[in-house]
């Protein structure tokens, strides 16, 4: 069907003026009086919406054309607009029903609750506030990719069925093809009967593979979904997410830091150029102050602070937090907050966890205590990326999987390349949704996926 793209006519409205045009896209509001009517229309193309004017003398509307939700295709001329809102509209001449949409669309009025949505994964797409989210996760996701791309790291697809338990918590989602059934005594029976011949499982992290492919050709970069089946309720966590995992060879962690640091800065700065009117739209309906907070990560220094300073300024601000806080507990949100909103008011790498609460690959300090581990929080989330020094030697790396009584066999490749070759090297993890809900000011993790998995929630 030959039409011209919304977006188009509204970015140069100078090359439409007096031209016919076709328009398509979706009714999402039509007001009437005696003589005139006007409809909002947008075909997906942009945030914005093309007003359409009739004369309700000259032209017939079909039935059906002036309900929200309908499809329409629209033939007319576009002009100047009277409007200061807008530089362009279309004075219709012939009106096309595409698809009708009856009376109960569900998501026709102006102000339809978030909770409410989330019930209607397949609609709530359709509103301005998800079109504003989508449209700035799609250009967050170019700007990974871009930053990666133009300084020389390799783009690697990691498994997304896996053997192993990357973080080695044991929450991962089973792969299988038989399913229940009695006639197996044992586990390993199971397993070996099993498609794999071995437990199987949904990834929850491409990082041990990623450290594979930096072996081979130095900086790497996963982008890709991973699953954790986490019996969590929380508006941080999903199921399903995707998740950026580079891997650096020869790159300490003060490497990385500085590489997190400046992309965190890089895909920031893209959003605001990218994504005015979305930002707009969702500082007025959803953060206040949001584009001056993010403008404010791209221009201020991030603070780093050792955990154990951390662990002393949380003992010593006199706040009750619900989660005593001691050295060598796990700074739970509440603490995270409380050193970026109201200690630094500015992202935070903390430095130097204790490797009781870190994962099993992380580079043991001399101290025999810590390790060398950072989380960056920012202001109003908490944590967004997970980032270490990976352990090199062979004798630690072993030891740790001992330690925490680990399947072996599972990582006799990882082992090796601490064999053949070993070199300092370092990653993070940040997950899409996160920064997402950091870019957009939203408060639920689930308001920025399409279709959210999490606890008992599979639409």
């Amino acid at each position: 069907m030959k039409h011209t793209d919304v977006k188009a006519i509204l970015c140069e409205p100078e090359l439409f003026f007096d031209k016919s045009v076709t328009v398509c896209g979706w009714i999402k509001s039509y007001r009437d009086s005696k003589n005139m009517a006007f409809i909002a229309l947008n075909d997906g193309t942009t945030l914005p919406h093309l007003q359409v004017v009739i004369d309700k003398g000259a032209i017939q509307i079909p039935e059906g054309a002036t309900r929200a939700g309908s499809s329409v295709k629209i033939d007319g001329v576009a002009v100047k607009s009277l409007n200061a809102n807008q530089a362009i509209e279309v004075n219709a001449e012939k009106i096309t029903l595409l698809g009708d949409c009856p009376a109960d669309y569900p998501i026709q009025k102006a102000k339809t609750s978030l909770d409410f949505l989330r019930t209607l994964p397949h609609l709530r797409v359709r509103t301005n506030t998800f079109n504003a989210i989508f449209r700035v996760r799609s250009k967050l996701s170019y700007a990974i990719h871009r930053f990666f791309q133009e300084r020389g790291y390799m783009y690697v697809h990691t498994p997304i069925i896996t053997g192993s338990d990357c973080e080695g918590a044991g929450k991962i989602f089973k792969v299988t093809t038989i399913g229940y059934d009695p006639k197996y005594k044992s586990e390993e029976e199971y397993n070996a009967a099993d498609f794999f011949g071995q437990s199987a499982g949904l990834t929850v992290s491409g990082q041990l593979e990623g450290e594979v492919m930096a072996t081979a050709f130095g900086k790497i970069y996963t982008f890709g979904p991973t699953f954790r089946a986490e019996n969590s309720n929380t508006t941080r966590h999903a199921a399903e997410f995707w998740q950026i995992e580079p891997e650096v060879a020869f790159a300490e962690i003060d490497d990385i830091i500085g590489i997190a640091t400046e992309f965190i800065k890089f895909i920031i700065a893209e959003v605001l150029k990218e994504c005015p009117e979305e930002i707009s739209f969702l500082e007025k309906y959803y953060e206040k102050g949001l584009r001056a907070k993010l403008q404010k990560v791209v221009d201020d220094e991030f603070v780093r602070v050792e955990y154990t300073e951390a662990i002393e300024i949380l003992k010593k601000s006199g706040k009750q937090f619900v989660y005593p806080v001691e050295w060598g507990c796990d700074l739970q949100t509440e603490h995270e907050r409380y050193l970026t909103d109201v200690v630094y008011n500015k992202p935070v790498f903390v430095v130097n966890y204790p490797k009781d609460l870190k994962s099993f690959y992380m580079k043991q300090n001399p101290d025999g205590k810590t390790v060398a581990a950072t989380d960056l929080l920012v202001p109003g989330v908490g944590e967004i990326i997970g980032c270490s020094e990976r352990e090199a030697d062979s004798k630690k790396l072993l030891q740790a999987i001992k330690d925490r009584g680990m399947k072996m066999s599972d990582y006799e490749n990882y082992l090796d390349l601490r064999k053949f070759g070993t070199v300092p090297h370092s990653g993070f993890g940040l997950g899409l949704e996160r920064i997402l809900m950091y870019a957009t000011g939203m408060g639920n993790i689930r308001d920025t996926i399409a279709f959210p998995r999490a606890k008992d929630e599979l639409r």
